[in-house]
C-alpha cells in the first residue's frame, strides 16, 4: 500500500485499451495501477520503489500457456505472499487449473465486469478466499432436483419443502437469503417440477446490469429505438415466454425498472423501447435477492405493490453457519462434482479437515464452500485433503477463536471482560469488532464501512491507529 493509503495494483499486459480499461475500474475502488508488459519488465518492475508496496498483481493471460505458468510460477517464487490474479478469455475449468497450480490466487474471465474486479481485489487482499475462482467454480453444473439438494437442518428442509410445493404453480416466488446460500439452485429446481421444465429458464442478475440497460436488457428495444441501438433485440422476458426467469438480485432493480416490471406482471404483456405494440408473454417469475426487501420497501427502494406481487410465495434460505450440520455431507457431494472436471480427480477428505470446515462461519456460504473445496481439490497433491489444505480458512478460524489479545473474542461476538472480570479498553474491542465486520463481510471494504455506519475513508484510518492488518 502506498503512504497516501491507495492500494497498488501491477498489471501485467501490452494492450493499452485493456490497461486503460483496468486502471479505470481499479481507481473506483481506490487502487493505482501500475504497468508492465510479460516476461522481464514485469519481473524487474517488483524491485523498483512501487514494486515494493503493490498489493496485488494481475496478470493478462496470452496464448502461451507455458510462458505464463512460467511468469507466474517466476512472480511467486519471488513474492510469495503477493495475491496473483490471472485474466483470460478462457473460461475453462482446465485454464483455472493449470493457473492454479502456477500459483494464481485468482482467476478471472473476460469481459472483466467492474464488480467482479472490485470484489476480487478486495478478497485477495483480504486473504480468506472468499471471492477466489468464482467464475470457475459457478460452471460446474449444479441443476439439482429437490430430492438431490444437499442438507437435512429442519429450518433448510422446511425452506425446500415450500419451494417444492409452490414449483407445480404459476404464482411468483421469492426467494430469500445471504448470497451464496443456494437460491439459484433452488430456483432451478423449482422450475425443473415445474409444467414449464420443458422450456427455457432465463437468469437475470440485475445487480450486474447497468441502470440504463435494464429496460433493454429485460424488455428488448427495436432498431433505432435510442444512440447506439444498431439491431433490435430481443429482450429477456421473450426469450424465456413458456418457460422460467430468473431475477437475480432483483432488489438491485432501479425503480424506474420496477415500475415496468409490474405492468408486466399485471398484463402479460412486455413492450420493447421503440415498438408500437406490445408481445404477450406466457413466463414465470421467480425473483431471488440477498436483502430483506421488506426493509427496502419501508426504506423507498423498492415499491410495495411490485413487492407483494412477487412475494406470492416466499422462501427464506438459512446461511450454511446455520446448519452447519449439513458440512460433512454437503462438502462429499461438492467433491464428487469437483471431481468430474476436466484435470481433477476423486479425492476424499480427512475428518480433521472436515471439523475445520465444519467450524468456520462462512459468511461466503455454499458458495465459499465450493470455492474452497476446488482450490484445495486443483493443488492436492495426496488422495485425501487434509486441514493443510485449507491454510486461508484455517488461519481466519484461529484468528477469529484466539482475537488479538491472546484468546478472549469468540466467534459468536466480541469479549468485553477479562479474564480477571475487568472490562478490556475500548480501543481493543473497537479492533475487534472491525476484524469481525472485515471477515463477516469477506473483506469488502465498502460494504464493511456502510455497516459500521463510518466513512471508507475513516476506516482505513481506523485501521492504522488500531494496528489493524488489512486481511484481519
Amino acid at each position: 500500500m502506498t503512504r497516501n493509503g491507495q492500494r497498488l495494483l501491477l498489471l501485467i499486459d501490452d494492450e493499452p485499451a485493456q490497461r486503460r480499461l483496468v486502471a479505470a475500474l481499479a481507481a473506483r475502488a481506490g487502487w493505482r495501477t501500475i504497468f508492465a508488459t510479460p516476461g522481464e519488465q514485469a519481473i524487474a518492475t517488483l524491485g523498483t520503489q512501487d514494486g515494493m508496496q503493490l498489493d496485488a498483481i494481475l496478470l493478462d493471460h496470452w496464448a502461451d500457456d507455458d510462458a505464463a505458468a512460467e511468469l507466474i510460477t517466476e512472480l511467486r517464487a519471488r513474492r510469495p505472499a503477493l495475491p496473483i490474479l490471472v485474466l483470460t478469455a478462457n473460461g475453462s475449468v482446465a485454464a483455472a487449473v493449470s493457473a492454479m497450480r502456477g500459483g494464481a490466487t485468482d482467476f478471472l474471465v473476460k469481459p472483466l465486469a467492474p464488480e467482479r474486479l472490485m470484489a476480487a481485489l478486495e478478497a485477495a487482499v483480504a486473504g480468506d478466499g472468499a471471492g477466489e475462482l468464482r467464475p470457475l467454480t459457478e460452471k460446474i453444473p449444479a441443476l439439482l432436483a429437490f430430492d438431490e439438494i444437499v442438507g437435512s437442518a429442519p429450518q433448510f428442509r422446511a425452506a425446500l419443502a415450500i419451494a417444492a410445493k409452490a414449483a407445480r404453480a404459476r404464482v411468483p416466488v421469492l426467494i430469500e437469503g445471504e448470497s451464496g446460500v443456494g437460491k439459484e439452485v433452488v430456483a432451478e429446481a423449482v422450475h425443473a417440477a415445474s409444467p414449464r421444465s420443458k422450456k427455457p429458464m432465463v437468469t437475470v442478475n440485475c445487480g450486474a446490469l447497468p441502470p440504463n440497460l435494464v429496460e433493454s436488457e429485460l424488455f428488448g428495444h427495436e432498431k433505432g429505438a435510442f444512440t447506439g441501438a444498431f439491431e433490435r433485440k430481443i429482450g429477456r422476458f421473450q426469450d424465456a415466454d413458456g418457460g422460467t426467469i430468473l431475477l437475480d438480485e432483483v432488489g438491485e432493480m432501479p425503480l424506474d425498472a420496477q415500475v415496468k416490471l409490474l405492468r408486466v406482471l399485471q398484463s402479460g404483456e412486455v413492450h420493447p423501447i421503440g415498438a408500437r405494440h406490445a408481445r404477450i408473454v406466457d413466463v414465470r417469475v421467480i425473483a431471488a435477492t440477498n436483502k430483506k426487501l421488506l426493509d427496502e420497501v419501508e426504506a423507498g427502494r423498492f415499491r410495495e405493490d411490485l413487492y407483494y406481487r412477487l412475494n406470492v410465495v416466499q422462501v427464506s434460505i438459512p446461511p450454511l453457519r446455520e446448519r452447519t450440520g449439513d458440512i460433512p455431507a454437503l462438502t462429499r457431494h461438492l467433491l464428487a462434482r469437483i471431481a468430474k472436471q476436466p484435470g481433477l480427480k476423486p479425492l476424499g477428505i480427512t475428518d480433521e479437515a472436515l471439523q475445520l470446515l465444519s467450524h468456520y462461519h462462512w459468511p461466503g456460504n455454499v458458495r465459499q464452500l465450493q470455492n474452497a473445496l476446488f482450490r484445495a481439490a486443483v493443488l492436492c497433491e495426496g488422495a485425501a485433503l487434509t486441514r493443510a489444505d485449507f491454510p486461508q480458512i484455517a488461519a481466519a478460524s484461529s484468528r477469529v477463536a484466539a482475537g488479538p489479545a491472546g484468546g478472549l473474542a469468540t466467534s459468536g461476538g466480541v469479549t468485553l471482560f477479562r479474564p480477571d472480570g475487568n472490562m478490556r479498553q475500548l480501543d481493543e474491542i473497537e479492533a475487534d469488532v472491525i476484524r469481525l465486520a472485515i471477515g463477516h463481510y469477506r473483506g469488502r471494504m465498502t460494504e464493511v464501512a456502510r455497516r459500521l455506519g463510518i466513512g471508507r475513508s475513516t476506516l482505513y484510518r481506523k485501521l492504522g491507529e488500531l494496528g489493524i492488518d488489512n486481511a484481519a
